[in-house]
């Protein structure tokens, strides 16, 4: 019902945004408009105000507009936090500011960045920038986790950020109120430089064990996947949605662990997911929990399902994935956003990387949008072309009431996070927010007691008083903190040896791929030699970095203790192995005693190594 301007409450402290003409007040949802005499009538509305916000903003939306919300893409920023073009950056290295201008794009991710105050600058000044387009629509930045002491490629370096044990720490440790803490922290941090959206958690499951991503999960158990993703949603969005969230997009949908050898679909030479086991329906189960807890929104993998639906094709254009398993059987009625570039290929300077397009690889860059739409998904993730979504609907190849569609849930996440009513964020408060002590010690006190102790032969550890020490990949100035550190095995009482998980770079004309931990995980020829020589030279600490379930019956043989760590620092490392801290994790994954077991395993299958070195849950403590 239509009221006069007369007859409505004052509002004198409100900020009405001209983009939606729409007023958030203790009476209700008042939207303003010009009636048939030029005068302005307000009235209220019986609907929730998201739902009504969101309806009107849409209502008054171009198609230009609306095509570009549904691209989000990288962007750079600037040490000065300045969000105009620097001279000297590539041409693929473009700004949000940009992006905004010419393709009408309001959402972005970030990777490296020069610090978080230059963060807080920069988001305030795109937000600012935002604001002054035609309907003021606020930015939405999303990051991958940036929380995590850690030298994977999917989780940000933590610089400033309290530095926790990775995501397979906490499936060692098996602790839900652990992993809220760790989510509450972290929500504040991101809350304090703009973060609103985060791309993770990741709960696939760790059943390949050659698989690169294995770091990023939760381990290979699905019940303890569905108990911390739950923790951890919760402790990122709160109970509801609201001013105070950062909202979760859930990955990677219907579960990426099982690849046929473990070859990441990142890249061409994958060979799809695969089921020996029948075991698909397992994977889902993180997925059902994350459900229970209204993750905001999900992002499909990039592998193929093979021979599981009616079409081998990547998980974000297979319509029996999205829409008839994530939308149709579950209800979800969140955002669905594809991982990073299906539709356009990227040019490095010698090489080529193509779009994950797989299954659908011969379609055009238009046809691949149409395709993915199609399936059911709403934006589409590390891709700036919103020109095909225009053409596709000016050609009548897709009707603009379906972008509606995508655009509304895009809209309302919006509206839920209280971006359009409080996009900025108070610079000052950022250094106190993110050195908060209490939170750094919490981060450094993860990695310790996620630490798995697999062998202390004789009761070793912990080391006792102020032993000579021979450390290899260890900071020697830390080291001297707890013990004499010497230069030569032969002169000290035990080693300390730091070891990486064993991986093999596949061949690719693509660089990135040699990024990626794929292939075989033992160790061999001369690197194995010299650690046997150091080991049968001293007592030896060996300190394994578990990203993936290493092989190494031969070390653990020679080795007088045999520590696994998911993240840690030199100095949280050298407190456990000193009795200043305990080791209390437990394998979120087996260790395999061979790479034929490995071979014979079944990708899809949990607990499956044949006689494993160490089972699944094993670690001791003192």
């Amino acid at each position: 019902m239509y009221k006069s301007q007369s007859e409505v409450p004052d509002f004198p402290n409100e900020i009405v945004r001209r983009y939606s003409g729409v007023i958030n007040s203790d009476h209700g949802v008042l939207f303003r408009d010009l009636n048939k005499n030029g005068k302005l009538d307000v009235y209220e509305d019986p609907r929730q105000p998201v739902e009504a916000r969101v309806a009107d903003l849409l209502g008054q939306m171009t198609l230009e507009e609306k095509a570009g919300m549904l691209f989000i893409n990288g962007s750079i920023v600037n040490e000065d936090g300045t969000i105009e073009e620097k001279p000297g950056r590539s041409g693929s290295e473009l700004t949000a500011a940009k992006q905004i201008a010419e393709q009408k794009m309001n959402s972005f991710n970030l990777w490296q960045i020069p610090g978080a105050q230059s963060l807080a600058i920069w988001q305030n000044k795109l937000q600012q920038f935002a604001e002054q387009t035609r309907l003021g629509i606020p930015v939405t930045i999303a990051s991958d986790p940036r929380n995590h002491f850690t030298r994977n490629i999917f989780s940000m370096a933590a610089n400033e950020f309290s530095q926790w044990c990775e995501t397979l720490g906490f499936g060692a440790l098996d602790d839900p109120d652990l992993v809220l803490r760790f989510a509450e922290i972290a929500r504040r941090e991101y809350l304090a430089v703009g973060i609103r959206l985060a791309l993770h958690p990741q709960v696939d499951l760790a059943t390949e064990p050659r698989w690169p991503r294995i770091s990023g999960t939760f381990g290979e158990d699905a019940h303890v996947a569905a108990r911390l993703a739950k923790a951890y949603i919760k402790g990122f969005q709160g109970e509801t949605l609201g001013p105070h969230s950062v909202a979760c997009m859930t990955k990677h949908f219907p579960g990426g662990g099982p690849q046929k050898e473990g070859l990441d679909p990142h890249f061409e030479f994958q060979q799809g997911q695969i089921y020996p086991g029948k075991n698909f329906a397992y994977h889902l189960i993180p997925f059902e929990a994350a459900f229970e807890v209204h993750t905001a929104a999900i992002m499909p993998y990039y592998g193929v399902p093979m021979d599981q639906t009616d079409e081998n094709v990547a998980m974000s254009f297979n319509k029996a994935i999205i829409t008839g398993l994530l939308r149709e059987k579950y209800q979800f009625e969140g955002v669905i956003c594809t991982d990073w570039g299906l539709i356009t290929d990227i040019h490095m300077e010698d090489a080529v990387w193509p779009a994950r397009a797989w299954g659908v690889e011969k379609l055009s860059e238009p046809e691949r949008v149409l395709k993915a739409l199609d399936a059911g998904v709403d934006q589409f993730g590390g891709e700036s072309c919103p020109e095909h979504v225009i053409e596709l609907v000016k050609t009548g190849r897709l009707s603009e009431a379906r972008i509606d569609q995508s655009v509304r849930r895009l809209l309302r996440l919006k509206f839920q996070l209280g971006l359009f009513d409080a996009p900025f964020v108070d610079e000052s408060v950022v250094p106190q927010i993110l050195g908060d002590p209490t939170s750094l010690a919490a981060g450094l006190s993860s990695q310790e007691r996620a630490m798995t102790l697999l062998k202390n032969d004789q009761h070793v550890l912990p080391l006792q008083g102020r032993p000579k020490i021979f450390v290899r990949n260890i900071d020697p100035t830390v080291a001297a903190r707890f013990a004499e550190v010497v230069v030569s095995p032969e002169e000290a009482d035990f080693a300390i040896l730091r070891l990486d998980t064993p991986w093999i770079p596949v061949e690719a004309k693509n660089p990135m791929s040699k990024d990626f931990h794929h292939g075989d995980l033992d160790f061999k020829g001369r690197e194995k030699d010299k650690i046997l020589r150091l080991l049968r030279t001293v007592p030896t600490i060996v300190v394994l970095y578990l990203d993936r379930p290493a092989v190494v019956p031969d070390i653990n043989a020679e080795a007088k203790a045999l520590l696994g760590e998911y993240g840690a620092t030199d100095l949280a490392v050298l407190k456990v192995i000193f009795g200043k801290s305990r080791p209390e994790g437990r394998l979120p994954f087996e260790l395999p005693s061979s790479m034929e077991a490995v071979r014979k395993q079944k990708p899809d299958l949990p607990h499956d190594s044949e006689n494993p070195l160490f089972p699944f849950g094993f670690g001791l403590s003192y």
